[in-house]
């Protein structure tokens, strides 16, 4: 089957990347074929036509979405209307499932085959949404393979096609070459801080975050700090937040995204949950893993979430690699204690950086080319099992 029209639907800055890959891998195998929905700059720059801009999904938190609930659910309306007219082979939602899996469902009711891409984490909390899952799509895509097994055992079609981060992301790397090219001084120590690409986490983290290097300073006299901002919007919050911490001035590089380089150029990671912490891996980073959200999300996740870890090297490794700090425990002197640790036992941080080294070559398996053929079997009509991840 030739697709010629795919409707896609991103959320956040992760999913235009994993959305980019999946468009190029696609353009590949079906010459000509076009793509509407919602998608950030490089779904853009790939031929899709956005409808919304990138942002107008990514509300973080239970409680936050509420506020923003009316707003959302007259985007899904139009995405819908827009969509039946268009009649796409297929829709493909990115992550964001609150939002996706429902206009999955409303689709998938219209006789629109849908698929979608990145499990939520439903293996952690809430299992009992694989029912809704089942019901709104055709077929589910995964990144990791303990998540295809939990769809395995609910009869969910599914095909584990690996991350793209890891295809993308190369098993070695060059930290003196990085350093060079972010102007850093070679032997220094350097700490990289990523508050998070949304705006919510930035003002939950940010203080707390700025907080803690500036303890860490007072440590190392030669401490550089990285701060690659997501966005441009990110930048400008963050050297808001800087006016309050004038001893960091010399210390801080604060950066028009980048994240990648100033991962390979640290000595250590200091990020919030979240594909950060793949990529951190990625990297073969050692790092530190701090979240806080709203007092009213946190208290109802306490309550939802099953997992023993939030950060996604613990859960593909099912061990604690990474030291969490979460809510309440995430202070600044926690923070610094931790970190202070990270930069001073060298042996401990080559030894990480090998176990991620191995851990990155698992999760290479061209991934967006197995994605654009997982999706092209749904849109066919075709059994996903020789997509399993054999």
């Amino acid at each position: 089957m030739t697709l010629q029209r795919v409707y896609l639907v991103a959320g956040e800055l992760s999913g235009d990347i994993l959305g980019a890959g999946l468009m190029r891998a696609l353009k590949a195998r079906h010459p000509g074929v076009e793509f509407q929905g919602i998608g950030g700059p490089r779904m853009i720059a790939e031929g899709m036509q956005s409808r919304f801009p990138l942002e107008t999904l990514s509300v973080m938190g239970l409680v936050e979405v509420i506020k923003h609930l009316p707003e959302l659910v007259g985007v899904r309306r139009t995405l819908r209307r827009e969509a039946l007219a268009w009649q796409p082979d297929i829709m493909v939602g990115i992550d964001a499932p609150d939002f996706t899996l429902g206009l999955e469902k409303q689709l998938r009711r219209e006789g629109i085959k849908t698929a979608h891409y990145v499990s939520p984490s439903v293996w952690a909390w809430r299992q009992g949404r694989v029912k809704g899952i089942a019901q709104s799509v055709d077929g589910m895509l995964t990144l990791l393979p303990f998540e295809a097994d939990f769809y395995r055992e609910h009869q969910v079609p599914v095909a584990f096609v690996g991350h793209p981060l890891a295809d993308e992301l190369p098993l070695e790397n060059d930290r003196l070459a990085a350093r060079q090219a972010l102007k850093l001084e070679p032997d220094a120590p350097v700490l990289a801080m990523l508050p998070g690409s949304r705006g919510n986490e930035v003002r939950f983290l940010g203080h707390t975050f700025l907080a803690a290097a500036e303890l860490l300073c007072q440590r190392h006299a030669t401490l550089s700090v990285v701060i690659p901002a997501a966005t441009a919007q990110r930048h400008a919050e963050i050297q808001a937040l800087l006016v309050d911490y004038p001893a960091l001035a010399s210390r801080v590089h604060l950066l028009d995204g980048q994240a990648r380089e100033a991962m390979v150029a640290s000595d250590a990671v200091l990020l919030a949950s979240g594909t950060a912490a793949l990529e951190a891996m990625l990297c073969h980073r050692a790092m530190l893993v701090a979240y806080k959200m709203a007092p009213a999300t946190h208290w109802l996740a306490k309550r939802l979430v099953k997992t023993r870890w939030v950060s996604l090297p613990n859960l593909i490794a099912q061990q604690s690699l990474v030291p969490e700090l979460i809510q309440e425990a995430a202070t600044p002197d926690a923070i610094a204690d931790q970190l202070d640790a990270l930069l001073v036992d060298h042996d401990a941080r080559t030894a990480l950086e090998a176990r991620f080294a191995a851990m990155h070559e698992g999760l290479q398996r061209d991934a967006s080319r197995r994605a654009a053929e997982a999706v092209t079997a749904i849109a066919a009509g075709q059994p996903l099992e020789q997509h399993h991840g054999e």
